[in-house]
């Protein structure tokens, strides 16, 4: 027995648990005897020379050989096998992984996805608005596949039936398998598995889709099917190109509204965004990119100092309020795929469509690259040539705008 905070070497072996060697001065008896005490092993499927060792009291039950080992936090474990073969073959591989630091407690592996991943989440330095993404995918499209699974059962090969069995766009798929992917990268490092069986996913093909923003008729369509209390959130959502989440948490404070109608002064400053519309749970933006100053139009401070006298603001200040209180989305999104539908906008038309609609008016007027990119809080004017350039008119176009301009 190991004194009290000594720790027990790692090591593998195997033993049989059938048989035992005779003890110095033992009596030992012959089946044929039926004597009370220890039996010499007679069995030739057993040894080629019976008579040699002794059986033990599970002789003949259950499987003969088991595999102890010592692992590195000291705790000893074991498994049995029904052939030496197997066990020896058990051993060389702990011993390898024991003394390579690849070892991994088959224990460990016993956790359910769901349990892991539930702990893994709570270990995140994740914003609030990414935390919830996280859940939400998690919830609706792992758990029920996955949740219930021990992690060291599931196998690359059921990834790869999850994720083909995921009825979502291509690039939402990859972002549910890279939350799945980086659970089981933990699950690796923290030695529960031996290895990720996320690796090498065949994930379906993104193909590449040009944004189409809504016409000027089909949002004033849209406008116009919501109700009252929403219809300047729609307003001020095409005239600032602003996210969901920062026209949601617009507080009246970052607001400058000019009282005179000549003053174009209006600006709206971005700071952060809507997490939680109960309780009320505000957010940094997207991004460091995503703090900004954006210049009013006149349509949008005129709409939203009526809304503000029709409406006023909730007591967090929020200035797009449902029934006094912040807007729930789902109260939103209910009302919202309404109004699109009258308009007939495409099935994944949000309020982001809005934000579309309001860089394609900067395009068609003129704004450089570098302007679009500022006012949407885009990270890099790469970010907004991938999703915008083909709203930009080509060097042929403005060659014969150029040369009709002249000779007309």
């Amino acid at each position: 027995m190991n004194s009290p905070g000594i720790k027990r070497s790692v090591r593998a072996g195997v033993e049989d648990q059938w048989h035992r060697a005779p003890r110095k001065g033992e009596q030992v008896f012959y089946p044929a005897d039926n004597a009370d005490g220890p039996v010499w092993c007679m069995d030739k499927t057993h040894f080629r020379q019976t008579g040699t060792q002794v059986c033990n009291k599970l002789h003949g039950t259950g499987r003969r050989w088991r595999v102890r080992w010592v692992g590195p936090d000291g705790k000893e474990l074991t498994e049995s096998y029904e052939k030496r073969a197997d066990a020896d073959r058990r051993v060389k591989e702990l011993s390898s992984d024991l003394h390579t630091g690849a070892y991994v407690d088959p224990a460990k592996g016993q956790v359910t996805f769901r349990d892991y991943a539930e702990a893994w989440r709570k270990r995140q330095v994740h914003r609030d608005s990414s935390a919830e993404h996280v859940e939400s995918r998690l919830r609706l499209h792992a758990y029920p596949v996955l949740g219930d699974r021990p992690i060291s059962a599931v196998l690359p090969s059921e990834i790869q039936a999850w994720v083909a069995g995921i009825e979502l766009a291509p690039s939402t798929v990859g972002v549910v398998h890279g939350v799945v992917f980086g659970i089981f990268k933990d699950t690796v490092r923290d030695k529960c598995i031996a290895s990720n069986p996320c690796e090498g996913t065949k994930l379906p093909t993104k193909v590449p889709t040009k944004v189409v923003p809504p016409t000027t008729q089909q949002f004033e369509t849209v406008r116009s099917k919501l109700p009252d209390e929403l219809q300047a959130l729609a307003t001020f959502a095409a005239g600032t190109g602003m996210r969901k989440g920062e026209c949601f948490g617009l507080v009246v404070d970052r607001l400058h509204l000019p009282e005179n109608s000549g003053d174009r002064t209006g600006t709206v400053k971005v700071d952060q965004q809507l997490i939680r519309a109960n309780p009320v749970t505000f957010g940094p933006p997207k991004t460091q990119a995503s703090y900004r100053t954006i210049p009013l139009p006149d349509v949008v401070v005129e709409a939203l100092k009526e809304h503000m006298k029709q409406f006023p603001p909730s007591p967090e200040g929020l200035a797009f309020t449902w029934n006094g209180k912040a807007v729930p989305k789902s109260s939103f999104g209910y009302h919202w795929n309404a109004a699109a539908k009258a308009a007939k906008l495409g099935p994944r038309s949000g309020l982001h469509s809005l934000r579309h609609y309001y860089a394609s008016l900067l395009i068609r007027y003129g704004e450089s690259v570098k302007t679009v990119q500022a006012r949407l809080g885009h990270a890099s004017a790469a970010e907004t040539l991938d999703t915008y350039s083909h709203l930009w008119p080509d060097s042929d176009d403005r060659t014969r705008d150029a040369i009709d301009s002249v000779l007309r």
